[in-house]
This record gives C-alpha cells, sequence and structure tokens, in this order.
C-alpha cells in the first residue's frame, strides 16, 4: 500500500480502546461506526491543529455546510462516506452539527477551569452526540439510547479530560471545572498552575465521583437493554471505569504516569461482554 495513501476510518480507530468494542459488530454496524469514527477524529484534529483560529473555523465550517447539504440530499467528497450510515440507521443531523459545535469551542479561545454548565455542555457535544449517534447503530430505541448515550458519553469524556491533563496543558487548555477548583481553594485557572497545585487531588476527586455517577447510571439503563444491543458500550464503558479507577488509585500529582490497560484485561472485558 502507498504510505502516502489517506487512511481508511477503521485504520486510523485500530489501536484505540474504541476499536476494540467496534469490531464485534456485525459488518454493517461496524462500519457505519468507523465512518462516525472517522468524522469525529477529522473535525477534531482541525479543532487541535496549530493552523490559525480564523482558519479553524473555516475548516470546522465546511464540514458543517456539508453535513447540512448531505441531508438535503447533496453529499460532498467530506460526507459521501456517511451517506449510508444516515440512510441505513436514521442518524440524526442534529447530531453531527453538535459535535461540529463542541470542536467549535475549542477553537473559538483555549478552555480554562469553565464553570460546570459549560463543561457539561462541552461533554454533551463532543461525547454524549457521539453517543447519540452510535446508539442508533446498535439498534436502540431514541429514548432508551439517548439516556444511555447522556449517562456513558459524559462518564467517558470525565475521564479522558483527567487521563490528558498534561497533554490538554501543553496545548493552553484546562478542562477541570471552575467549582472544583474553587472547593480545593486553588486560585489559579493558568494550565501549569493548576497541574503543580498539591490541592490537585482535591479538585479532581469532583470530577471522579461526577464520572463514577454517570458510569452507575450508564450501569444501571445498560442493564435493562437487550444484551446484543450493548455489548460495544458495555465494552467501552469497563474500560474507561478501569481507566478512572487506576487515576483515582494512582493519584493525580505529578509526574502523573499514564494509567494503560493491559491486553490480558481487555482481552478478558472482551471475552466477558463479547462471547460469555
Amino acid at each position: 500500500m502507498d504510505a502516502t495513501a489517506p487512511q481508511t476510518s477503521s485504520q486510523r480507530a485500530s489501536g484505540s480502546s474504541f476499536y476494540a468494542a467496534m469490531r464485534i459488530l456485525p459488518r454493517p454496524q461496524r462500519d457505519a461506526m468507523f465512518e462516525i469514527y472517522g468524522f469525529c477524529r477529522s473535525v477534531d484534529d482541525i479543532a487541535d491543529s496549530n493552523a490559525p483560529r480564523p482558519k479553524r473555523l473555516a475548516g470546522l465550517n465546511e464540514w458543517r455546510a456539508q453535513i447540512n447539504a448531505l441531508y438535503q440530499g447533496k453529499p460532498g467528497a467530506l460526507v459521501a462516506s456517511l451517506a449510508h450510515p444516515v440512510k441505513a440507521f436514521d442518524l440524526a443531523r442534529e447530531d453531527f452539527l453538535a459535535v461540529i459545535d463542541g470542536m467549535e469551542m475549542d477553537t473559538m479561545e483555549d478552555i480554562r477551569a469553565p464553570a460546570f454548565a459549560t463543561l457539561d455542555l462541552y461533554c454533551d457535544r463532543v461525547a454524549s452526540a457521539v453517543g447519540r449517534l452510535s446508539v442508533r447503530v446498535f439498534g436502540l430505541e431514541r429514548e432508551d439510547g439517548n439516556n444511555l448515550a447522556h449517562h456513558l458519553g459524559r462518564a467517558l469524556q470525565l475521564t479522558n479530560i483527567l487521563r490528558d491533563l498534561d497533554e490538554d496543558a501543553a496545548a493552553g487548555r484546562l478542562y477541570l471545572p471552575r467549582e472544583a477548583l474553587e472547593k480545593a481553594a486553588i486560585a489559579s485557572t493558568d494550565p501549569a498552575g493548576v497541574l503543580g497545585s498539591p490541592a490537585l487531588d482535591k479538585a479532581c476527586a469532583m470530577v471522579v465521583e461526577r464520572a463514577r455517577t454517570h458510569f452507575a447510571e450508564a450501569g444501571t439503563i445498560m442493564a435493562g437493554l437487550p444484551r446484543a444491543a450493548v455489548r460495544a458500550p458495555r465494552i467501552m464503558g469497563e474500560v474507561y471505569l478501569w481507566m478512572l479507577e487506576g487515576m483515582a488509585e494512582r493519584g493525580f500529582a505529578p509526574p502523573r504516569p499514564r494509567v494503560r490497560i493491559s491486553r490480558a484485561r481487555l482481552a478478558w472485558i472482551l471475552l466477558r461482554y463479547a462471547i460469555i
């Protein structure tokens, strides 16, 4: 294969925990999920690039325009591969647009210690909206699926925020909510200053507890849904909950070594939910 050829959506996903969960799905669902993942990665790459903000905003606006055109029956080159999943699984335009809106929040300014209401909106757009697209592919009814997406999406994103503290700080971002910093008596919103604070564990504890609450709610919802329809979200939830608890046990004082799930544990989770 030509080394310069663009990667497919499944190639971009390979090696991620997302890929591990999605590869157990039947081919039509798996292919649709890889296309959704490819869309999310593409707009996320724009938001995280080093390009000037106006150029990044223009890139996101082009995706927004092409998503709208897709739903008018005029798919452009960026979204052509989404046409079949959108039709096959009745995916909502509003959820694609919400993801773009979330990336725009990152693009307009470097987020630093947002109010929790703002952080919750961000989590809804960049994570729960993806969940709302995903549950349609999994075959869940819209109400049950949206409830699951609400809680599991937030649980996963809050876990990501705790996992990526240093990476985000290097980019000038700090997603820990203002209320958590105030509770820990951390006055600064400077990413480096906050991450060097001896009270960081206390600030992160509030986010850990919120994530645990969302994981618990998601687990309750999934317990009442058809097992086959929630195999993939159960795998994602189990992997991320393990990571969350690993970080909580490790603590958040520097140097904060990455908490990584072993291949053996991942294999057991896959076996537990995909086969047993």
